[in-house]
């Protein structure tokens, strides 16, 4: 092999190896992208395909049953302040009338204020 793999960026060993996209640590276990800023945060787009950012107001698109809870954020539903987080539900807001809880972003669409 004419190049030379990057060491595992977590503990540091020179054992790394190429699977398809991923550069893997055989030592700890460690897997990264290797190509590409591993510190750029993920873009998180809406459903119509909006760039969402942190203080964001959204609008909720469908009915959403609130789990462990016989409530429903309807549709229109205004939720000012979003904080992008990662996981699962990439935002995390507080929705008028429910209270703290996650959404995932192909549910909401941006408002322009």
């Amino acid at each position: 092999m004419s190049d030379t793999l990057p060491p595992c960026p977590e503990c540091n060993s020179s054992f790394t190896y190429e699977m398809d996209a991923l550069l893997i640590c055989p030592e700890c276990g460690h897997e990264w992208s290797a190509s590409g800023d591993a510190d750029a945060p993920a873009e998180v787009r809406d459903a119509v395909g909006n760039v969402l950012n942190d203080g964001d107001t959204v609008t909720v698109i469908k009915d959403l049953k609130v789990k462990g809870s016989s409530s429903v954020v309807k549709v229109g539903t205004k939720v000012r302040g979003i904080r992008l987080v990662d996981g699962d539900h990439d935002i995390d807001c507080k929705v008028p009338g429910i209270g703290q809880m996650g959404l995932k972003s192909q549910f909401v669409k941006k408002v322009s204020e």
